[in-house]
């Protein structure tokens, strides 16, 4: 991971991951992501960070597993944004 990264999106509240891991099933993935979200925000708000934290995340990562389900877990959060 990137010095980048870990500054901007782990080091920083709220954008942290919340326990994010590559070896854990894709539900578990997910429901820590959108829970490391403010609470004070909407769904729709919090599906976008958690979307944008794990493009960010698959963006720097040398890891090839790590890209591959970092990026399949942010679209599967923008698929489920509420389009206005």
């Amino acid at each position: 991971m990137s010095k980048w990264f870990q500054k901007v999106v782990l080091k920083k509240y709220p954008y942290t991951l919340g326990g994010w891991k590559k070896t854990q099933i894709a539900k578990t993935r997910r429901a820590n992501a959108i829970s490391s979200r403010p609470k004070n925000k909407s769904l729709n708000n919090r599906r976008l960070s958690a979307g944008r934290a794990l493009q960010a995340l698959a963006n720097v990562t040398n890891d090839k597993t790590t890209e591959r389900l970092a990026k399949q877990d942010a679209n599967y959060f923008f698929k489920l944004l509420i389009r206005k």
